[in-house]
């Protein structure tokens, strides 16, 4: 098994845009967007059309059952519902529509390929190849073996399928609150209850405490967050408490979930390091956070990491279902140990559309354009911290952002009713976005005009004022 260490020596440079961003080509008209033209939210149209659908279908998200609006189409950074009340998009479709709705060159792309040729299984194809060459381009280190699926949690479980074949070992580590999906391995290494799954995790799976710098489990005397702690105790428990078979740690680099929780900058350096130390493989759980969402094409491009194994998922294809796995050239034969194909993974449609999706990033400068929007986000979020009493904490990095609200500062009780009431507030003056109890999560297209990212930060400000004024 090779471990050696992947870190800032070996990523490639950010390949620069070919042209600017263009801000005029997302403008936004604030007469129109955000506009709401019903008396009440939702409307009587979408509470039509919700009551019909959901006779029959089950099982919705929490942000669909506090504010069970129906959606008619998207344009760039805006959505329409059916009765013609217009918003703000923040959520991207649950980090999804990362350039927007229905980007003309993304759709263009998977129009071609409905006509041209759908699917075909895993032969070989042009758009198949051209995509798999981009991506060896553009990603870091040796990650230069791929396999597609049609959905994050397919990924993640090949990827842990990949990362056993690769060590052969069999037992796996994640972390509290980390989620990687909704099938049994995969939510055997996440922090999520289901009476589906009975009350036992896979076999081999371990979860471990994880560094929150808000909520810390170990603190350095001056009262900040001791990463080494954690690394301790990660060695000391791979002593003790596994049997000495563990194939790989599997992490989300940001927690969205768990409520965009990000790490200290010196934790994956350090991981990494204790990884290639005991043999461990490094798998990233990249569905969320990659492809321009924190503003580099890995997340873990910002701590200057390879991971061996990357899931790549939600933006990757702008909204048509596509994922991949990504794996480090040793353990690329692995593909064919653990049966990797699948039947829409790569299809011809799915191809088109993320090699499309890559190339808009890269035309666009979009990598750069994510950047400058975390830091706009950055300026006016840190204020709120000491402007609102109920605002705990704000995270930010390029366009993936979480605010905590909690009902004491020097507690830091989670405040899940102020959650909820915010949420629903920003709603109402047109803001489409993601609630998650007490943390409101954020994650805006990376093609949004900085105009239009201060007007959604205004009506997320007021909606707080607004809440902590009702509470007190």
């Amino acid at each position: 098994m090779t471990t050696d260490t992947l870190t800032s020596s070996s990523l490639k440079p950010t390949p620069k845009a070919t042209g600017p961003f263009d801000p005029t080509r997302y403008a936004v008209d604030f007469q129109e967007y955000p506009k709401i033209v019903t008396d009440t939210l939702p409307g009587p149209k979408s509470n039509e059309w919700h009551a019909r659908c959901t006779k029959y279908f089950k099982g919705l998200s929490g942000q669909v059952k506090l504010f069970p609006v129906a959606f008619e189409s998207g344009q760039g950074c805006t959505l329409r519902d059916v009765d013609g009340n217009q918003y703000i998009d923040f959520s991207s479709g649950i980090y999804v529509t990362t350039l927007g709705h229905c980007h003309p060159k993304v759709t263009e792309a998977v129009r071609k390929y409905a006509g041209q040729l759908m699917n075909c299984h895993d032969f070989t194809t042009r758009i198949k190849t051209r995509l798999c060459e981009k991506l060896a381009e553009v990603l870091p280190g040796d990650l230069n073996g791929f396999q597609f699926y049609d959905c994050g949690t397919a990924a993640v479980e090949a990827g842990m399928r990949v990362v056993r074949a690769g060590s052969g070992k069999h037992e796996l580590l994640s972390c509290f609150y980390d989620f990687h999906g909704k099938t049994y391995g995969a939510v055997s290494l996440a922090e999520i209850r289901s009476p589906v799954y009975g009350a036992v995790r896979a076999p081999g799976t371990h979860l471990l405490p994880r560094p929150n710098p808000y909520r810390p489990h170990w603190t350095k005397p001056d009262g900040t967050i001791d990463t080494d702690k954690y690394i301790e105790f990660y060695a000391e428990y791979l002593d003790r408490a596994t049997v000495n078979a563990v194939a790989g740690f599997v992490l989300e680099p940001i927690q969205g979930w768990g409520g965009s929780v990000m790490p200290p900058d010196d934790f994956f350096p350090k991981l990494r390091r204790l990884c290639d130390e005991r043999n461990i493989l490094l798998m990233a759980d990249e569905v969320l956070t990659s492809w321009g969402r924190t503003g580099k094409w890995l997340c873990l491009e910002h701590w200057g990491v390879v991971p061996d194994v990357v899931a790549i998922g939600k933006g990757f294809g702008n909204g048509f279902p596509v994922t991949c796995v990504a794996v480090r050239e040793p353990y690329k034969e692995k593909f064919e140990a653990i049966s990797a194909s699948s039947s829409y993974g790569g299809n011809p449609m799915a191809c088109a559309a993320a090699l499309a999706s890559t190339e808009v990033i890269e035309e666009e400068g979009l990598l750069e354009h994510s950047t400058r929007l975390g830091e706009l986000f950055a300026r006016r979020m840190v204020a709120w911290k000491e402007k609102f009493t109920i605002v705990g904490d704000t995270r930010v990095k390029g366009c993936l952002m979480g605010v905590e609200l909690v009902k004491d500062k020097q507690t830091k009780e989670p405040h899940n009713e102020a959650g909820r009431l915010v949420y629903q507030s920003a709603f109402r003056k047109g803001l489409a976005w993601i609630p998650a109890g007490h943390i409101l999560r954020m994650s805006p297209p990376i093609v949004m005009p900085e105009e239009v990212a201060h007007k959604a930060m205004d009506i997320i400000e007021e909606s707080i004022a607004e809440v902590e004024n009702e509470l007190s």
